[in-house]
């Protein structure tokens, strides 16, 4: 069966669109200057990758509240892809992560570079401000693209409204997330909080909102989707959660337990320190975040969390909101074909393993 990401050639078309949205800007910056050409090679590489499950959202969202096929409206759609880039590329940064979907992370990239020329200064610090430049880059094209998309100009304002409120979402669980990191965890609950607001909102629900929005559909749409969109953008990260302790390195394009050595304070993790021994909870304290932490490590504290029951609590905690997002999907009429895409798309966001 074909991928429901395939269905319109979706995943071709959005590329199509990337490929020659980022040959635009190579040319305004090349009249910048030459040296601008790492940014946009690095850009075009990271953006190779990925699952495009924001703009597959919006884009049977626009579907489902009746949108035609549209060259214009997958132009919209496409610009969350820029929006991801960003939020990937400055994510890297605050984590120190070594690699993404496989290859080295932007700000080791740039630090390799400086390293590389020999320049002055620290490699370390060039790079972390070069990716920090190239997420800014990306999160101005991402707003370009999509006042730019060519959707008529009620449609742009009525969406906008809704991307506006998305990317404060997106900044705001950025910034518990650091805070949780800076705290040292804390609750499950203060653990949702941050999957409901740097993830699952931004994921599936509100890219859902947009299309609704450039479709001119009303509230009640959008409800209808937040029903089905919330569940599921928290099933998709507790998936997430998951394959970054669990999942294989050949499938996710990191290396195995990187979440541990990064000491991502997960629900995963928050559900396993409050159900652990107090030797349990000594050991995942003393070694999550350890940057050296080596494969016994990982094994380790793997165990724990396996032993503690906090995996199987995820397991079923997937299964249970995506069936509640089922249930909320099934209760609507759609136009047709969204309604089986969209359950598509919830098996393919929650059985993943990458």
């Amino acid at each position: 069966m074909p991928s429901p990401l395939d269905v319109d050639r979706l995943r071709e078309r959005v590329q199509g669109v990337l490929d020659a949205f980022v040959a635009e800007q190579r040319d305004v910056l090349a009249r910048v200057s030459d040296d601008l050409e790492p940014l946009v090679d690095a850009l075009s590489d990271l953006l190779r990758g990925g699952k495009r499950l924001r703009p597959a959202f919006c884009w049977w969202g626009y579907r489902g509240a009746g949108g035609p096929d549209d060259d214009a409206a997958l132009r919209a759609a496409a610009a969350l892809e820029f929006l991801q880039a960003c939020a990937l590329i400055h994510d890297d940064v605050m984590d120190g992560s070594d690699t993404r979907r496989g290859m080295p992370s932007a700000h080791h990239r740039f630090a390799n570079i400086h390293r590389g020329a020999e320049w002055r200064g620290s490699p370390e610090d060039f790079g972390m401000g070069a990716a920090i430049l190239l997420g800014d880059l990306c999160l101005s094209w991402a707003d370009e693209l999509l006042l730019t998309s060519g959707m008529p100009p009620q449609a742009i304002d009525a969406a906008k409204r809704t991307y506006d409120e998305m990317r404060t979402e997106l900044m705001a669980g950025q910034y518990l997330d650091l805070l949780e990191q800076a705290r040292g965890g804390g609750s499950v609950e203060r653990a949702m909080r941050v999957v409901r607001f740097k993830s699952a909102k931004y994921t599936i629900e509100r890219p859902l909102h947009l299309g609704a929005r450039l479709a001119g559909a009303d509230d009640s749409v959008l409800e209808t989707y937040s029903g089905y969109g919330l569940p599921l953008g928290e099933a998709f990260q507790l998936r997430d959660d998951v394959l970054g302790v669990f999942g294989d390195p050949a499938e996710t394009g990191k290396p195995a337990g990187d979440d541990l050595r990064e000491g991502k304070r997960t629900v995963l993790v928050a559900t396993a320190l409050a159900r652990a021994t107090p030797a349990q909870a000594d050991l995942i304290r003393q070694r999550l975040g350890d940057p050296g932490l080596d494969a016994d490590g990982v094994a380790m504290l793997r165990e724990i969390i396996a032993d503690t029951g906090a995996l199987d609590h995820a397991e079923n905690l997937i299964t249970e909101l995506t069936d509640q997002a089922l249930a909320a999907l099934a209760a609507v009429d759609l136009v047709e074909p969204t309604p089986q895409i969209l359950t598509d798309l919830a098996f393919a966001a929650t059985r993943r393993s990458t």
